[in-house]
């Protein structure tokens, strides 16, 4: 019955080709511009950490003073910093922070490269489960005593050594020499959920060195570098000595008693820390001024998904029903002209459900058809946010879920607006057009 009725619809719509055209467009309208901002607002949302994602914490210190920042931020001291990691009772733990240097091989054919390159400790990789091709992490020692070893991309690999194993050999940092310890599979999540104070859907590095080469190599920070009080900075070690916030600190707990315990933990140093006069905000107690967050709520925190775009989401959904109302005006128009066939169906025997079902059924095709039509509307939308705007190719890159979505939304929403006007159709009484036939 469903194909038959299918058939009937595809006649109906042939045979009112105008208004069909019409509520295909105002569907296919309504349909493009809400799937545009919900694929932006899906994709900016997207938690890459998954089922992780309440395992990897960052935690954030209110080191500032009275007066100064409302919020905790989401980078800590170097000094903290250094603490966090002498803190073994932490099984996994990665400070982390972004530079930049040149890179380049032994092969001098090969021009030099300048790329952003992360600072952090070996369980960085662990944390967030980075996959190697060839080689490993480097070494725990090197984590402790410092060591000049560097992980690079697969995409590196391949421009510097043509994609064979390159574990042992060297490569020049800033002319520095690193040996390379590991390369990791192509690996680059969005939003970039490990640091998304330097743009949320900007690229993953592609360079990992050990966070404790910081102290003897003046690295440059090529990120957010914030201080609550003046500081002066004639050198490499007044930065590391300042009260200056510029580093990220990730752990992995296992459970809720864990994370429990650390947070007991953060509590007694910071009521060290104080004594020895640091953490001079006496409005807030000891327990407030540490902070264990989750990727979630890390992600709320540092706004990855702007206020902006769930306002957008809001307004497109207002839109479409807009374009239903119109729709269903259209519906009534079209149904309403067919109450002579209708009357005479219902004399020869057809119920008021197998007449409700049918145009239901017409409906639900428009819906499709809306629906296709308006995916093809979100797709060129996107492809001008990315070509024409700049915006992120993360971000306006078509989500595969759109592909069932899509239809979805098109069909239910055709069908809610068809309701009332196969309601009324179906109601028409026979005898009053028998007597006009």
């Amino acid at each position: 019955m469903f194909i038959y009725y299918c058939v009937l619809a595809w006649r109906s719509i042939k045979k009112t080709p105008i208004l069909s055209l019409l509520m295909v467009l105002a569907i296919s309208i309504g349909i493009g511009i809400t799937i545009t901002t919900l694929n932006v607002y899906k994709t900016m949302s997207y938690n890459p950490a998954g089922d992780r994602s309440e395992q990897i914490n960052s935690i954030q210190l209110w080191t500032q003073g009275l007066d100064t920042w409302d919020e905790f931020s989401s980078n800590i001291t170097y000094t903290d910093a250094m603490n966090l990691r002498n803190n073994q009772d932490i099984p996994l733990k990665a400070a982390s922070f972004r530079t930049g240097l040149a890179i380049q091989s032994e092969n001098t054919d090969i021009k030099p490269e300048l790329n952003s390159v992360r600072m952090t400790d070996r369980d960085f990789f662990d944390i967030f489960e980075v996959e190697f091709l060839y080689g490993d992490k480097w070494a725990t020692e090197v984590d402790e005593q410092g060591g000049y070893q560097v992980v690079i991309s697969e995409q590196l690999n391949q421009t510097f050594f043509n994609g064979a194993n390159s574990v042992g050999q060297t490569v020049f940092l800033d002319r520095k020499p690193f040996q390379i310890a590991g390369v990791i599979k192509e690996w680059n999540p969005q939003p970039k959920y490990f640091d998304p104070l330097n743009g949320p859907f900007n690229d993953a590095e592609q360079i990992f060195i050990p966070f404790s080469l910081v102290a003897e190599q003046e690295f440059a920070v090529w990120g957010n570098t914030s201080g609550w009080k003046f500081e002066p900075m004639l050198n490499h070690q007044d930065r590391l000595n300042s009260e200056k916030v510029w580093i990220q600190f990730w752990t992995f707990l296992d459970t809720k008693e864990d994370k429990a315990q650390l947070q007991q933990w953060l509590t007694q140093y910071v009521t060290e820390q104080r004594q020895m006069g640091r953490y001079t905000d006496t409005a807030k107690q000891v327990t407030e001024l540490a902070q264990v967050s989750d990727v979630d709520k890390w992600l709320e925190d540092n706004n990855v998904v702007p206020r902006d775009s769930k306002i957008l989401v809001g307004l497109s959904a207002l839109f479409l029903s807009v374009c239903l109302v119109n729709i269903l005006g259209l519906l009534l128009t079209k149904f309403l002209k067919r109450a002579p066939e209708v009357g005479v169906r219902r004399a020869i025997g057809a119920s008021q459900g197998q007449i409700f079902a049918q145009y239901m059924v017409e409906v639900g095709v428009i819906g499709f058809i809306g629906g296709v039509v308006g995916l093809l509307w979100a797709w060129g939308a996107l492809s001008i946010l990315h070509g024409e705007f700049g915006m992120d190719a993360a971000v306006t890159g078509l989500d595969a879920s759109m592909w069932i979505i899509t239809p979805a939304i098109a069909i239910s929403t055709a069908v809610l607006a068809g309701v009332y006007p196969a309601w009324v159709v179906c109601r028409t009484k026979p005898s009053v057009y028998l007597k006009a036939q």
